[in-house]
């Protein structure tokens, strides 16, 4: 009943904002379509779960994001990544965080921060300012030109998150399982494409599309967690913004990740 109550208020507010602001509403309602519209298989549950659900902020960042997009010409968002389709620099960034995390060792480092936890969350770097955690890896702190934000996701065994959007598209999202899994019970689902962790260790993605990961295995599973500003023919302006990103956002990873146990320095 909630449910219902809650998915009404939300369409009387819509339909009474359309009435006064037909204009404004007009242009918000056409981002949203474009936005939404790139999600695969395009649902109509998806469609209600971005305009009604927990993609609502999402929508309401779609002006700012189609905006990321006109922005990031030529470099056309394909939403879903392999590595050689990113510029040579973004590569050589992104292979220097993962050498890193194998030299130090980062399960063996995190294991014990991490085991009393469903999901974890330990940040090296957001969004281009570093962080400190119960783990101190010089390479992640590194002054890098692309990579943005460096941390490290856990999901304890038979543990997932449910479908949700991302809310920015300044950056996009590399995830790489530093541990081996033994079978395909640990995944990720985006952007119509699923990633078997124990096929592919890594995956890049934008994550304003729809997404799942999943953990069914009996093990934990450790995902490098790393934002790099998008391929632009104007990377000044990318990385203005995702500075900007940092300082509209600064303080609210307890927002974005109120259901992860997000571990700082003691």
């Amino acid at each position: 009943m909630k449910k219902i109550l809650t998915r009404i208020a939300q369409m009387l507010l819509v339909m009474v904002l359309c009435w006064f602001f037909p204009k404004f509403m007009l242009f918000f309602i056409l981002c949203g379509i474009y936005d939404v519209s790139r999600n695969k298989p395009l649902t109509f549950a998806l469609i209600d779960r971005y305009f009604f659900g927990n993609g609502v902020l999402t929508w309401i960042l779609s002006p700012f994001n189609v905006l990321m997009d006109l922005v990031s010409l030529p470099y056309v968002n394909k939403g879903v990544y392999k590595i050689e389709d990113l510029p040579k620099p973004y590569q050589d960034e992104i292979r220097a965080v993962i050498d890193a995390a194998y030299q130090q060792d980062l399960v063996g480092q995190l294991q014990r921060s991490a085991e009393a936890h469903a999901r974890s969350m330990f940040f090296f770097k957001w969004y281009g300012a570093n962080a400190k955690t119960v783990v101190d890896v010089p390479a992640f702190h590194r002054d890098y030109k692309y990579v943005k934000t460096i941390g490290v996701s856990v999901f304890r065994k038979k543990e997932s998150t449910s479908k949700h959007f991302g809310p920015l598209r300044a950056t996009f999202r590399v995830l790489y399982n530093v541990n081996d899994m033994d079978d395909n019970s640990a995944y990720i689902v985006a952007g119509g494409v699923t990633n078997y962790w124990r096929e592919s260790k890594l995956f890049i993605f934008d994550d304003t599309l729809l997404h799942q990961s999943f953990n069914e295995s009996d093990k934990a599973r450790y995902c490098l967690f790393v934002d790099i500003a998008r391929p632009s023919a104007v990377p000044a302006l990318l990385a203005w913004v995702v500075t900007l990103n940092r300082v509209l956002f600064r303080g609210l990873n307890s927002i974005f990740y109120k259901k992860w146990k997000v571990i700082e320095a003691q």
